[in-house]
């Protein structure tokens, strides 16, 4: 089984990369977030493996991560939700990939509102992922703190979404540009202020 691979990149898409490892090319699946690292990095990297086969066998598929938290994250999400293949399991890692100690701690506070506000999960799956994964997520140690630890109001994302919708904008548009406004702070603004930020951006 593999861990971890070295070797130098020689081809690189939002969702693939190719690995140079001693003139053999390793093709591994990759998330955007490590897409947008990794297209960044020269020289030779470091991925951590996720080796999965296929539903029905056959063929093996690679997963690469950047760090051993992310490799973690990810076995988590696919071997912990029910019918959540290799696939899904990197979308979900996508998501959670904008703050890992804030997932972690959502997760284990079993905040329902900061899953779907700010990771942009949905009701349904926010739910599932506190019921099935708040146990196994506990144990795992990720580095790091949270960026939205001092939020006053966890419902504040919500709100300036709905108002934004409200002014005429698509919620798909809406919740992206709050997700990227928030991303970039320390700390989640009053409502009013994120608003303005908000309008600002759009």
């Amino acid at each position: 089984m593999i861990s971890f691979l070295d070797g130098i990149i020689e081809y690189i898409s939002p969702t693939t990369v190719i690995l140079n490892v001693n003139n053999i090319g390793y093709e591994i699946n990759i998330s955007s977030s490590t897409y947008d690292k990794l297209s960044k990095l020269k020289g030779n990297v470091r991925l951590y493996i996720v080796e999965t086969a296929g539903m029905f066998g056959g063929t093996i598929s690679l997963y690469g991560f950047l760090t051993q938290e992310e490799k973690d994250i990810f076995m988590v999400f696919k071997d912990g939700l029910k019918n959540t293949g290799s696939k899904k399991a990197l979308d979900y890692l996508d998501k959670v990939m904008k703050s890992l100690p804030d997932f972690h701690k959502a997760v284990i506070n079993k905040d329902i509102k900061l899953l779907t506000s700010i990771f942009g999960f949905h009701s349904k799956t926010a739910e599932k992922i506190v019921a099935l994964l708040q146990d196994k997520l506990s144990v795992l140690k990720i580095s790091g703190k949270p960026k939205w630890a001092t939020v006053i109001d966890q419902n504040i994302p919500a709100e300036v979404i709905e108002a934004l919708v409200a002014l005429g904008y698509k919620e798909t548009r809406a919740r992206n540009v709050v997700e990227k406004i928030i991303s970039e702070l320390d700390q989640i603004p009053k409502t009013e202020e994120l608003i303005k930020l908000a309008l600002k951006y759009m």
